[in-house]
Order: C-alpha cells, then sequence, then structure tokens
C-alpha cells in the first residue's frame, strides 16, 4: 500500500516537474508574479475588474504585432527587429485612409488596404537586403527599423496632405505628432460586439480579428509552404537538399511579418485613439520582440502559444506593476515605474533569447 502511495506522489511530483520545466519557470516566476498582483490589486484601492479590462485591451493592441514576429523565426530570419517598416506601412495606409475621407470601418478597412501595396514593397526589399546577409539578420534588421523611421520623420512633413484634420494648422502642411482617430476608425474593432458586464469590459471585436490572424498564421505553418519555411529555419542545408528554394522562402517571411506589423499598428490604433507619427514607432519593436521571447519563444522557434501567453504576461506586468505601486505608496510615479518596469522585462528577455518552451 505504501509503496503505490509513494509511486502515486513520484507520479505527481514529475508530473508537476515536467510541468513546470516546459512551462519554463521564468515564466512561472513571471505568471505567479502577476497573479500576485492582481489579488493585490483590490487590498491596496486599485479596482479589480477595470485592471482586468485594461489587460484585455493591451493585449487586443499588442498581439497582432508579436503576432508579426512568428514567420521571420520559422523561416531562420531572427526575431524581427526591423518592426517599425511594417508599422510606416500601417502609418502610411491610415493617414492616407483619412486623407481620402475615408470614415468609420470603411476607414480602418481601408487603412489596411491601402498599407498592403507598402508593406509588400517594404517587405520584398527588407527581404532582398536580409538574405544578402545571412547570419547577421537581426543587427541588420534593427539599422534598418531606426533608419526607416529617421527617414519617415523628413516625410511626414514633405508629403502633401493637406486635411485639416492632420496637417499643423499655421504652416497648412506637415503632419502633426498626434492625429486622433474620433470620427475615422477610433475604436472600430473594440466596440464591435463588446461584452460589458459592470466594469469587466472585453473588446470583443479586436480579439476576434487577432484570433482569426492567428488560425491563419496557425493553418499557413501546417501546409506545404509553411513546412517548407520552418524546415529552411531549422535546417538550411536539408532544405537546400529537398529543392526548397531558401531565399524566396525567406522573402516570403518577411513579407507576411511586414504585412502583420502594418496590420497590427492599425489594431493598436483604432484601441488607442491616436495616429502617432516621427519619433513614435522607434522603439516598437522591442516590446514586440520581449512578449514573444518571454513566451517562450526562441531565434528559431515560436508559436501561436508563445504569442498569446507572451503578450498577457508582458502587458500585464507592464500594466499593473504602476498601477498597483501607485495605489501603495499614494505618489503619481506610474510613468518612472512603466519605464524601468518595461525595459527591465525588455532587458530579462532579451538574455532569454536562446531558451525555447518544448
Amino acid at each position: 500500500m505504501s509503496e503505490n502511495v509513494n509511486k502515486a506522489n513520484r507520479t505527481f511530483t514529475d508530473r508537476a516537474r515536467d510541468a513546470v520545466q516546459s512551462f519554463g519557470l521564468p515564466r512561472m516566476i513571471i505568471a505567479v508574479f502577476l497573479l500576485v498582483l492582481f489579488i493585490a490589486a483590490p487590498f491596496v484601492g486599485a479596482d479589480f475588474w477595470t485592471q482586468v479590462t485594461n489587460l484585455f485591451n493591451r493585449f487586443s493592441w499588442n498581439a497582432v504585432l508579436v503576432l508579426a514576429m512568428v514567420p521571420m523565426v520559422h523561416s531562420g530570419c531572427g526575431l524581427n527587429f526591423g518592426l517599425p517598416l511594417g508599422i510606416i506601412s500601417g502609418l502610411l495606409g491610415a493617414t492616407l485612409s483619412i486623407e481620402w475621407g475615408f470614415t468609420g470601418l470603411a476607414s480602418f478597412v481601408m487603412a489596411v488596404l491601402i498599407a498592403t501595396p507598402f508593406a509588400l514593397l517594404f517587405g520584398v526589399g527588407y527581404g532582398w537586403l536580409l538574405n544578402k546577409i545571412k547570419g547577421g539578420e537581426m543587427m541588420i534588421a534593427t539599422y534598418v527599423g531606426f533608419s526607416s523611421v529617421s527617414f519617415m520623420c523628413m516625410m511626414w512633413l514633405l508629403l502633401p496632405y493637406h486635411k485639416p484634420d492632420m496637417v499643423w494648422g499655421l504652416a497648412g502642411k506637415g503632419l502633426r505628432t498626434t492625429i486622433s482617430l474620433e470620427g475615422y476608425y477610433a475604436g472600430v474593432l473594440s466596440r464591435f460586439l463588446q461584452i460589458q458586464i459592470g466594469k469587466l469590459v472585453i473588446p470583443t471585436g479586436a480579439l476576434l480579428v487577432f484570433a482569426l490572424l492567428a488560425f491563419l498564421m496557425w493553418a499557413f505553418l501546417h501546409t506545404k509552404t509553411g513546412t517548407a519555411m520552418t524546415a529552411v529555419g531549422s535546417n538550411p542545408t536539408f532544405a537546400r537538399a529537398a529543392g526548397i528554394n531558401i531565399d524566396r522562402t525567406r522573402m516570403l517571411s518577411v513579407v507576411m511579418s511586414t504585412w502583420l506589423a502594418a496590420v497590427g499598428i492599425l489594431m493598436y490604433e483604432q484601441g488607442f485613439g491616436f495616429i502617432q507619427l516621427y519619433m513614435a514607432p522607434f522603439n516598437m519593436a522591442l516590446p514586440a520582440v520581449s512578449a514573444i521571447l518571454i513566451g517562450g519563444a526562441s531565434v528559431n522557434k515560436a508559436s501561436i502559444a508563445n504569442v498569446i501567453i507572451g503578450t498577457i504576461l508582458f502587458q500585464g506586468i507592464v500594466t499593473m506593476t504602476p498601477t498597483v505601486m501607485n495605489s501603495m505608496i499614494h505618489m503619481d510615479i506610474s510613468e518612472v515605474i512603466r519605464i524601468i518596469v518595461s525595459n527591465g522585462m525588455i532587458l530579462y528577455a532579451l538574455t532569454r533569447r536562446t531558451e525555447a518552451t518544448r
């Protein structure tokens, strides 16, 4: 009898150890810390359901940007530090949609349609460059992202926009730093089929759009082309021997990532309610990279589960820590805490970049 009990205990212990190892001890610690913050919130005066709503909102804003990392990771191009290139495509789609007078849901749909050719064009050029410097993709991608943002700082002033809602009032030309989307597509997805129970608000429409894109990505990775893309990232020598065109497959992954980044920034804007130009996209790749790494991805392996888990953990910690700390010490230092926590999470994630959950 005692032997059976000991065997059952060992089995439970082994299962628990395997579960922790599979999920990852660092992710387990972050998840427990996030849970502690949610439990502590009501006791320090922060409304629990408001914080849950904030987490839902921030997840819906950022999840597609994190999803944009998956294709390039699978093809062996590494983490997409050139994400601002796709973001710029989305910003061009957004501003041109407003310039041409579209409003409501039509303005969002047109922004996606207008951003698509820019994303394809930029993605092909970006992919061609990465194919030329195999092995140094992430370093070059960082320069591509930073330089494209700096270049567009000049173009936002020079491009012939005339819409009064966007241009500087006195000069009559050059786009403003921040453009309100009120009357255009602010909240157009978040309010669609929105569920509200007391103070809990769920942006159902935005979550459904992410779920659709995530499903399509999952389905693509299980097609012949998706399997070939994974093979290129896992073993280029085997992929070449199997007759796979490595450069073309890598370029396809870069184009997909760039297009998802364009859609991702539009998702972010509709929830946030504003378009932010000039230097705003400069560091947007770092939170997305950090989220997918914290979710359990590595530089050559990523899954939809990594995207979901990483986005929840990263955005949850960044959202909850300043709120709980402010309520505890009764001082408004939320921005300072947010910067410390977010950059600390980014630093931590980059040190874990070779790990991956099994």
